[in-house]
């Protein structure tokens, strides 16, 4: 029995501490959830740029299947639901024909199939190279996961291709230094990225910008450090852009570059087609190349697969003419010039929507009160004095060495609900 209060004593907590926990899931659920509030399924709104996505392997076993926040709670309540955090791109399934005729609850009326949604393993609960579950059932100590912004799966730490993981760049309280992850295979697409200069990449005690191999028709690594400006397309210089999140050092030293490419040639790039047009209609692209190369033609080989570690902001320093524009969407990565599409911005949304809800609860407390006649409010006023008396009444005369039971809370609103009662009386 003593063993037993042992244990509860060590788990007890302060009311501020208890309160402090409660704020901080509600927005790391917030932060995950987009401030989606669950209400309203997303499937109206079509492939939204990132949602958070769940997977029930009730209804859909093959993980082919994902669903809205609101779909999760309202349709799936109970099932075997597999939380795969935000997906880019998506288009809730939830009671499309992969559901065998059963209808979604919020809104009954969607197309068989959407045609563009994306599916991995993710949704039949495997992750990594390894096609383990998260949490793994069969491991004493989780490991942690990193995603790829790519293709949006997620790997254990000691499964990214690094010889320790100690090169994930991270600062000394072990927070990450890096914006963006890019696994293995995903690396071979973005091998393009080799040409910009090395501020790009994220860099921790040993260097882990890929490096890359000489060959016919392809671009030494840094050799575009000359070319590339100090300030980006919108005017902005570089370094401000960075701030003091890269931890790559300055601009590398001025090198020649082996080849002469299209947009130094003064060859006109069309940017009207649709295969060219942005992924944010408010962005436009830029009619010079920055980086001065043609990425189409030109090829960089790296000398092994490695993943990429990318610094703080390190996107709004990618050219955006129309010959890489091409190159993105021929490659299916164009959502990395839209800023809409990082994890910052979502969470950066998903902040503004929780401060305008508190903002709106606040407000609907005050107008509340503003509805109650005087009586009601002296009746409401001394409600809460009687509880904070009582509270403190409580604490006054328990025994600090015990641990506070459900029992002493009971009793605690028993005894306020005697006081009511005789003060009414």
């Amino acid at each position: 029995m003593a063993d037993a209060f042992e244990d509860e004593a060590d788990q007890t907590v302060t009311i501020d501490e208890y309160i402090e926990e409660l704020e901080a899931e509600e927005l790391e659920a917030d932060l995950v959830l987009g401030g989606d509030e669950g209400t309203e399924c997303t499937y109206p709104r079509g492939y939204m740029k990132r949602q958070a996505i769940f997977s029930c392997l009730t209804c859909v076993p093959d993980g082919t299947a994902g669903v809205c926040t609101a779909c999760s709670l309202s349709c799936h309540d109970g099932h075997e639901v597999v939380e795969l955090w935000t997906k880019r791109k998506f288009c809730c399934d939830c009671g499309n024909s992969k559901f065998g005729g059963v209808l979604c609850k919020l809104c009954p009326s969607k197309e068989t199939e959407n045609s563009k949604n994306s599916y991995n393993h993710n949704f039949r609960g495997s992750y990594c190279t390894c096609g383990r579950p998260y949490p793994d059932p069969d491991v004493k100590e989780q490991i942690e996961m990193i995603q790829c912004c790519i293709c949006e799966d997620w790997f254990h730490e000691n499964h990214l291709g690094l010889n320790s993981s100690d090169e994930i760049p991270r600062d000394e309280d072990g927070e990450p230094l890096y914006e963006d992850f890019i696994c293995q295979q995903c690396a071979i697409t973005c091998s393009f990225l080799k040409l910009y200069p090395a501020y790009i990449w994220a860099m921790s005690k040993q260097n882990n910008a890929p490096s890359v191999s000489n060959a016919e028709n392809v671009v030494d690594n840094g050799s575009l450090a000359s070319r590339y400006p100090d300030k980006n397309e919108d005017n902005v210089p570089v370094a401000e852009i960075l701030g003091n999140s890269s931890s790559s050092g300055s601009k590398p030293e001025s090198v020649s570059t082996k080849e002469e490419s299209v947009c130094d040639k003064g060859t006109e790039i069309n940017v009207s087609s649709e295969d060219t047009k942005p992924c944010n209609e408010n962005q436009e692209l830029s009619a010079k190349c920055i980086i001065g190369v043609d990425i189409n033609v030109s090829s960089v080989l790296l000398e092994k697969m490695e993943p990429m570690f990318l610094s703080k902001k390190w996107r709004e320093l990618l050219c955006k003419c129309g010959t890489c524009y091409e190159f993105y969407t021929s490659n299916g990565i164009e959502y990395l010039t839209d800023k809409e599409d990082t994890i910052e911005a979502y969470e950066k949304m998903a902040k503004s929507k929780r401060e305008e809800k508190l903002k709106q609860q606040e407000g609907a407390e005050l107008n509340f009160l503003n509805t109650l006649n005087h009586v009601q409010k002296i009746e409401i006023l001394s409600g809460i004095a009687d509880m904070k008396n009582e509270f403190r009444t409580f604490l006054e005369s328990f025994d600090q060495s015990k641990p506070v039971t459900s029992e002493d809370i009971k009793g605690v609103f028993e005894n306020l609900a005697k006081k009511k009662k005789q003060r009414l009386s």
